[in-house]
Formats: structure tokens, C-alpha cells, sequence
């Protein structure tokens, strides 16, 4: 791997010198887009209507848009002179319990490493965050940009920084229709749904669960080139709408036959 990122985190007086690797990589098939009629790939170019010309990049400035169609420019060193947190420093401060944090807040994840000196004060705050089984809120300016993040402890080894959405940045859920509906259910539904959700509770295992849409299209794509013919699959049979006591009692059985559940 490669340190995207090289600086230090900042623990009350001490100092810790950390590289930054992103911990999760993107492996989606990506498609491009080409011209049906020659299998040329379109190029994307920026255009002015206005001037009716293709523009080049050193004409191109950032700006505002207040109103529709109106903009202010913010020039280069205009946003340089806004205020940012400490360049390259992950400055903790406060710890929490991770399960006070709800997952929407999280955004990326970051491996951090220690850096020549670092070794025994990464150990000590990794240390000192498993016995209080705690994790550490932190600012920081990666990529320019001050992040809310946590750093906590990964499979008890490597601290791991998690940035964050900023509160004003989670929507709120308020005016989603039929959430707050709340919905008499009799004994036997409760029964047989916790029935289902304690046959399906077991270990989190992230190697059991796979893309099957992106294996599907590497499948379709090595069938293309071997020349062999593409199978489409018959669509699912649509299942009816049974009431919900049916439901639970068919998904039970379901189970019962795979051996699942015991026998009533």
C-alpha cells in the first residue's frame, strides 16, 4: 500500500507520528461509455455555451452558486486564507463509547501506521483505548478539508480513523409516511417473528457475503469474449401478497425444511 497522507496525531502534549493508507478499495466493474456506430470512447469536454468553444482548464475558476444561474467566484488564495484546522495533525479531542455513535455519521476509513519515533505512543493510546473501551473523536485536514472523524481500534492491532458527516449533514427522517405507524401485532405474529430473527442471528462474517452483481458481469463479459452465447435467466416467479401471519409461518417453514430449525 501506499501512505496517501503523512502527519501526526495529536494526543493532549503528545505527538505521534502517523502515515494514512485507505483501508477499503473499490473493485465495481467499470464501464465505458463508446460510440455505437465505431467503438470510439466519448470524451468528455468542458464546454461554454455562452462562447460556444470548448474551454481549457487554465480559464476555468471555482465559484459560488447562490441563485440559480448566479454565481460569485471564489479565487485560488481566497480560499487559501480561510481558516482551517492544523495542517497534517489528527487532534483528539474527547473520547466516547463506540455504541453512542450511530454508523450513519461514518464516511471513510483510514489505516494509520506509525511513522520513525512513533512506535511506543501509538502502542501506549492504542493500549490505553482498548482497556477503557473507548474511542477518540478527532479533527483533522485531510485533503484540505477539516473532517469530524474517530480513531478507534481495528481487530485490536491497528488504530483506524473513521471520518465523519458533520451533524448538519445527516437529513433528518422526519415526513417519511408509515414509520411512526404503530401497528397492533397479536402473539403468534410477534412468536414466529422472533422465531425468524433467532434462526438468522449468528456471527457477522464478511467472507460469507459477495457481489453477485459484479460477478455476474464479469461472467457476462468473459461469455462475450469467448464467444459463447449469453444465457439470460427465466425471471422469478412473483410471489402473492399473503397477509402477514401466512407469511412469517411459510418463511419458518422454509427454514424447518433446510434443516435450519428444528421441527415444531
Amino acid at each position: 500500500m501506499r501512505a496517501i497522507w503523512k502527519g501526526a496525531i495529536s494526543f493532549g502534549l503528545v505527538h505521534i507520528p502517523v502515515r494514512v493508507y485507505a483501508a477499503t478499495e473499490d473493485h465495481d466493474v467499470k464501464l465505458r461509455l463508446i460510440h455505437a456506430a465505431c467503438g470510439t470512447p466519448i470524451r468528455y469536454v468542458k464546454f461554454c455555451d455562452h462562447c460556444e468553444r470548448t474551454v481549457a482548464a487554465e480559464e476555468i475558476v471555482h465559484a459560488y452558486e447562490y441563485e440559480p444561474g448566479r454565481f460569485v467566484p471564489v479565487a485560488g488564495d481566497e480560499m487559501a486564507s480561510l481558516p482551517v484546522p492544523e495542517a497534517k495533525v489528527i487532534r483528539i479531542v474527547g473520547f466516547v463509547n463506540l455504541a453512542e455513535i450511530d454508523p450513519v455519521y461514518y464516511n471513510r476509513s483510514y489505516f494509520l501506521e506509525p511513522a520513525e519515533g512513533g512506535e511506543r505512543p501509538y502502542a501506549l493510546l492504542r493500549s490505553a483505548m482498548l482497556d477503557s473501551a473507548r474511542v477518540a473523536i478527532a479533527r483533522s485536514a485531510l485533503r484540505a478539508r477539516e473532517s469530524l472523524a474517530t480513531v478507534r481500534v481495528y481487530q485490536e492491532q491497528v488504530l483506524m480513523m473513521e471520518t465523519m458527516y458533520w451533524p448538519d449533514e445527516v437529513r433528518p427522517w422526519a415526513g417519511l409516511r408509515g414509520v411512526d405507524v404503530a401497528a397492533g401485532f397479536s402473539a403468534d405474529e410477534k412468536r414466529l417473528a422472533m422465531t425468524l430473527v433467532d434462526a438468522l442471528t449468528g456471527p457477522f462474517q464478511p467472507a460469507a457475503y459477495h457481489d453477485t452483481y459484479r460477478e455476474a458481469l464479469q461472467n457476462l463479459v468473459a461469455d462475450k469474449l469467448a464467444g459463447r452465447a449469453v444465457l439470460t435467466p427465466p425471471p422469478s416467479p412473483e410471489v402473492p401478497l399473503a397477509n402477514l401471519i401466512e407469511a412469517l409461518r411459510a418463511s419458518v417453514a422454509q427454514l424447518q425444511g433446510r434443516g435450519t430449525l428444528p421441527p415444531p
